[in-house]
């Protein structure tokens, strides 16, 4: 799992079968730090609540494909929690 920013929606007018009604948000990953590391990926929407400016955690490959409800869909990332708080210790 990795920390990110979602920071925009795609759209698509045409989707993969079993990814209709599935929201693609485009996402920043982050640092431990919470400072951007690599490019923005684009995620499916797993949990079906995230929106811009929402801190989440992502998985990718195999484990996004399993996140999401049609198991083994065509995508590299997915969103499957969104972050309610940030504890430094």
């Amino acid at each position: 799992m990795q920390l990110a920013e979602v920071t925009g929606t795609l759209v698509a007018t045409v989707k993969y079968e079993g990814l209709e009604g599935v929201r693609l948000l485009v996402v920043q990953p982050l640092d431990r730090d919470q400072h951007p590391s690599g490019d923005m990926v684009i995620a499916a929407d797993a949990v079906d609540m995230a929106g811009p400016g929402e801190l989440v955690y992502i998985v990718a490959s195999r484990e996004a494909a399993l996140a999401m409800p049609e198991p083994f869909v065509p995508i590299d990332h997915a969103i499957v929690g969104i972050v309610d708080q940030v504890v430094r210790s």
